[in-house]
């Protein structure tokens, strides 16, 4: 069962590595005001959500202790992130702030993964 939580734990990197990637090789056209969601962002997400809840499914299993609050965070900016990302992705342009929050929010979310113990 740990394997199969390893292999689910670097699938759910791959998927914020997409999401940010994505947002980062926009970066140039954002301060053109041209940038728009690319669909591995999409990709990224929810490949992110739907490993994200196999690892909580998984971890549940395990009888491991899960932090509830934070999982509960983390799926909200999620949420937000793929709602947003979903939305516009048929776009040409999309804002620059709108972009920008998702980049911000996909930020927070790492950070929160990393950081919060």
């Amino acid at each position: 069962m740990d394997a199969l939580i390893h292999l689910f734990v670097g699938l759910h990197i791959v998927g914020i590595a997409a999401l940010l990637g994505g947002f980062l090789t926009q970066m140039k056209a954002m301060g053109r005001g041209t940038a728009r969601f690319v669909p591995a962002m999409l990709h990224g997400a929810v490949t992110m959500l739907v490993t994200g809840v196999a690892l909580v499914g998984l971890n549940e299993a395990q009888g491991h202790h899960l932090d509830n609050i934070k999982i509960g965070v983390k799926l909200a900016l999620l949420i937000v992130i793929l709602g947003l990302v979903y939305v516009k992705r048929d776009d040409e342009k999309v804002d620059k702030s709108l972009f920008g929050l998702v980049g911000l929010l996909t930020t927070v979310n790492i950070f929160i993964a990393v950081l919060w113990t």
